[in-house]
């Protein structure tokens, strides 16, 4: 009945997309803003609210490394997953689910090790002073115990989309932001833990999203369930899974690499403002975590939706899949777009009333946010590539835009037409234009090409 119920190869394409997808983008956006939260309370404890606040933004870059190699594992299993029930083997599937799952085990367990042994030259390297390392560090040692609850949220969640029950993988993200919405102001002000309280209620509420998610996979409820036969690593399993799980990895891991060299190269160019500009870079990136989650929810909605149908040879839906995603994507970042220009003052306030980062946020945010709505077409067209298991052209567009775009943007804008700090923010717009372009064409050239065959009987 319930394989019946979750046969995405019948019904209406936008509803089977937007049944997952609207869960799925509550669930995303509760995890930015329990992030975002943490940040705003620390961006307003008196006396060292901005330096703090600065200190958070060095934690990034960790933070996105460690939602790498989730990623690789969630992102990487669950398309697989999704075409594996799609051709009836439900066998197979809660395979590749137990290799993801031992491989979230291993990974996040070296992940802790190594953050803890080298975190604070780490958070000099992201691009931190005296004043905002010691700041940083504090959050970073608490964090680092929840490391393994966080990959088991992140990581396994997708397997619960994947299986169609969009609203439980939704309530795993918001039982922890309830969680950390109410600890965070008892442990930052209430018992005066400042910056480790943050972390805290951190750790407390992924901690209780991991328990949630496996409740839910070993239960009753789930189609293909995580059984204890099910784990260990298969080689084949483990490097399908890696290959295609590189996509949310090389996009996580240079989203880190990104921040760091930002970070860094806007400690260089502002000189003793400095610390001003990563706060800023800090505010306008956490924005964005949160603006974009829908288009991420749409998309990621649409994955099992189109694999499922790719695997059940139904490809004229495949193409309306296509299609739903990218009007849907198009129109609501087109409504962000103009917000984020004409209202950056109200979003960097959020963070920090400080009059000399409130100047600096305004400039750079309109800078940064400049050619936001190509980004739609980047992640249409990398979340088809995932969908499909089209694992290099999906890696090569995540690397394109940010490693062989943004990186070599942000060294060398800064340097040309007395840009500065200003060309740091500036390599965000170049990159999303080119990179946005780039991907989207391609996918149409080849995907959609490939998908006007006939549906097979």
């Amino acid at each position: 009945m319930l394989q019946r119920k979750n046969d995405f190869s019948q019904g209406s394409i936008a509803k089977n997309i937007l049944s997952l997808a609207i869960p799925l983008t509550v669930a995303q956006l509760t995890v930015a803003l329990y992030n975002v939260v943490d940040r705003a309370f620390i961006g307003h404890i008196d006396a060292i609210g901005r330096e703090a606040f600065t200190g958070i933004g060095l934690v990034m870059p960790a933070a996105y490394i460690i939602t790498a190699f989730a990623n690789l594992c969630g992102t990487g299993g669950a398309p697989l997953f999704s075409i594996a029930r799609g051709k009836g083997r439900d066998r197979q599937a809660a395979r590749i689910m137990g290799v993801g799952f031992t491989l979230l085990l291993l990974l996040g367990a070296v992940l802790t090790a190594v953050f803890y042994l080298f975190r604070t030259p780490f958070l000099y390297w992201v691009g931190g002073s005296d004043g905002t390392v010691v700041h940083a560090r504090n959050y970073l040692q608490i964090y680092l115990i929840g490391v393994i609850p966080v990959m088991i949220s992140l990581g396994m969640n997708p397997f619960i989309n994947a299986q169609g029950f969009g609203k439980t993988g939704m309530m795993t993200t918001l039982l922890g932001a309830v969680i950390n919405l109410i600890l965070d102001p008892v442990f930052i002000f209430g018992l005066g833990l400042g910056v480790q309280g943050a972390a805290l209620a951190t750790v407390a509420a992924q901690t209780c999203s991991a328990v949630w998610v496996l409740l839910f996979l070993t239960g009753q409820k789930a189609v293909v369930r995580l059984e204890r036969e099910s784990l260990g690593l298969d080689r084949t399993i483990l490097w399908r899974v890696c290959g295609l799980g590189l996509t949310g990895f090389t996009f996580s891991v240079t989203n880190s690499l990104v921040q760091a060299l930002g970070n860094a190269q806007l400690q260089a160019y502002g000189a003793a403002s400095g610390d001003l500009y990563v706060a800023a870079m800090t505010a306008i990136v956490s924005i964005r975590e949160i603006v974009v989650q829908p288009v991420r929810g749409v998309t990621q909605g649409a994955q099992p939706v189109i694999g499922y149908n790719y695997g059940a040879g139904k490809y004229s839906r495949v193409r309306e899949s296509i299609r739903f995603i990218t009007v849907a994507c198009l129109a609501y970042n087109f409504f962000v777009w103009v917000l984020l220009l004409a209202f950056p003052r109200a979003f960097i306030l959020l963070f920090n009333d400080n009059a000399d980062l409130l100047d600096v946020g305004v400039k750079t945010m309109r800078i940064y946010y400049a050619a936001y709505l190509m980004m739609s077409f980047q992640f249409i067209g990398q979340n088809t590539f995932v969908a499909l298991g089209r694992a290099k052209n999906a890696v090569f567009f995540s690397l394109l835009r940010k490693v062989a775009l943004v990186i070599p943007l942000m060294l060398l804008l800064p340097q040309i037409w007395g840009l500065g700090t200003y060309g740091v923010f500036a390599a965000e717009p170049v990159s999303d234009v080119i990179g946005g372009a780039a991907c989207f064409i391609t996918m149409m050239r080849t995907v959609w090409r490939d998908m006007k065959q006939p549906d097979a009987d």
